[in-house]
């Protein structure tokens, strides 16, 4: 009955931990690491053939991104989920797969005339589009059975659209234990998703930490601040650019400008157009289309129930092609653009941001957190000058934040959430930089009295006998290459990945024609013939 601390210790992204409990091995969230990484991360202690369960909390890159790369390396088990969070990670885990393709191979046209080593990507869109037949959607406070002695449930979180925070009851060999993995607790009065929910029971809680030393501004009306930076940048003739997570984030400012021109809050600029350019946006918003009342709060339930379209409105235009893109920017008409990433480190927002920074008439404005290493970090902290695409760019636009809008718990936020349980024996502490963790543990153990702990990656709980197995220390990351590609090794390894997207191809043509089918099996014969030995 062991717990191993994996990733997200010390560190906000790449959430990953380790079940070994009741025979099976049940990995909770497989993310990938963003923005700067501090620390080393423990290898897996286990082959990826031999996971049981992906448990994910959410749908965001840092807690599901590596899913993919676990398929690709052998497996095969269930991922266990909400309906919304199964239907938000089919695209953005095939978005991520285009962004590692697309990454690896402008980085291998300009190795291959320094003549240096190619690299991979570490995962495609056949990994991606294969692992999500794995995935199972269960609905939430739904008791599901994983195997002999062990169950799990999953509790809204309120951070995005089907986030949870997920139980776990364990019996073996006499000893019953029940685990919470907090997941991201959202942030309360968000727009369109309901407040998290609070849990009362647990011997250990395994609890996020990212806003552990910060308290949101309070008494901030989101529309009065919105309202300002439109009025103010339409006045001067510029663009709102918001660089926007495109799931979650992005919805939610739709539903805040819906509302904006309903009320008719901004004068002398009727009808002003806003744009969403990001394809993955644009399908995550379909998403929040449908039917999700599970996940919507009692106020955007009732506007549903009307007929209306919570996010949507005259106005709007969804950007996908990369010539519609490219046509907003050659627009004078000033006007609000949505594009991803919200972080600024990809994605079609670095050439808004090319068009606009340099422009004192426009403004820039972050709704969402902003990681150390990042672009959108360093906007933030008053950068003069930018590079983008090998030009330097002269900042002269309005840099606006949003914070309060966080998808995150604050402090105060953190502290409710944990105070709602009646005295688990351990509390760990994960998902937070070193600050953030130091300063809530301190604050649960003076307020709480819980015990609280700070695992580093690679350490091993026994939770039958509430002790560590192993305790690690932190070691840095030695800069070297991108951990997120592997180098080629050789020619037979890339034809190895070949027969492995041959494979999947197959699998993806089981009900196709029979026309079609024959012709399929025709060149593969072809192919075989040519090269038997």
């Amino acid at each position: 009955m062991k717990l191993h601390f994996i990733g997200a210790d010390h560190e906000v992204t790449g959430s990953l931990h380790l079940l070994d409990v009741c025979g099976l091995k049940i990995a909770v969230d497989m993310g990938m690491e963003q923005g700067e990484n501090l620390y080393q991360n423990a290898e897996l202690p286990v082959k990826y053939a031999d996971i049981d369960y992906i448990l994910l909390t959410h749908s965001h890159i840092d807690h599901a991104g590596m899913i993919p790369f676990a398929y690709k390396n052998g497996f095969n088990g269930t991922v266990l989920c909400t309906k919304a969070t199964a239907e938000l990670a089919d695209i953005m885990l095939r978005d991520s797969a285009h962004i590692q393709m697309s990454d690896a191979e402008y980085h291998n046209r300009k190795a291959r005339r320094a003549g240096q080593k190619t690299i991979e990507p570490i995962y495609d869109v056949f990994d991606a589009d294969g692992v999500m037949k794995h995935f199972r959607s269960v609905d939430y406070h739904e008791l599901v059975e994983l195997g002999d002695g062990v169950s799990a449930r999953f509790i809204d979180a309120g951070h995005l659209l089907g986030s949870a925070s997920i139980e776990l009851f364990i019996s073996e060999s006499g000893i019953s234990k029940k685990l919470v993995f907090s997941g991201d607790i959202g942030n309360f009065g968000k727009p369109l998703i309901r407040n998290p929910e609070y849990i009362h029971e647990a011997d250990y809680v395994i609890m996020e930490s990212t806003y552990g030393n910060r308290l949101h501004k309070t008494g901030i009306d989101h529309m009065e601040d919105m309202v300002r930076i439109i009025q103010e940048t339409l006045d001067r003739g510029g663009n709102v650019v918001f660089p926007a997570f495109a799931v979650g984030r992005t919805q939610e400012l739709l539903y805040l400008i819906r509302n904006i021109k309903e009320a008719g809050l901004i004068h002398g600029h009727d009808g002003f157009p806003v744009y969403v350019d990001s394809p993955l946006a644009v399908e995550a918003t379909d998403v929040f289309h449908k039917n999700m009342t599970d996940c919507y709060d009692e106020k955007t339930k009732k506007l549903v129930e009307r007929g209306v379209n919570p996010i949507s409105f005259p106005g709007l235009h969804l950007s996908i092609t990369s010539e519609e893109s490219k046509a907003i920017n050659f627009d004078a008409a000033p006007k609000i653009i949505i594009s991803a990433s919200g972080m600024c480190d990809a994605g079609r927002i670095r050439h808004h941001l090319k068009h606009n920074l340099w422009r004192r008439e426009c403004s820039v404005v972050f709704a969402g957190y902003q990681a150390a290493g990042t672009l959108g970090r360093v906007l933030l902290d008053g950068a003069k000058t930018v590079k983008l695409f090998g030009e330097e760019i002269h900042i002269q636009a309005h840099i606006e934040t949003m914070a309060a809008m966080s998808s995150h718990a604050d402090q105060s936020g953190l502290l409710n959430w944990i105070s709602a349980f009646s005295e688990p024996s351990r509390v760990f502490l994960v998902h937070g930089n070193d600050e953030s963790m130091e300063t809530l543990s301190g604050l649960i153990q003076e307020q709480t009295g819980f015990a609280t702990e700070l695992p580093c990656s690679g350490s091993i709980f026994n939770l039958a006998t509430n002790q560590w197995t192993l305790v690690t220390s932190l070691v840095p990351t030695v800069k070297t290459e991108k951990p997120a590609r592997v180098q080629k090794k050789t020619a037979y390894d890339q034809l190895l990945a070949a027969y492995n997207k041959l494979l999947a191809a197959v699998k993806a043509n089981q009900n196709g024609a029979n026309k079609d089918l024959a012709k399929f099996t025709d060149q593969i014969l072809s192919l075989y013939q040519k090269w038997i030995r």
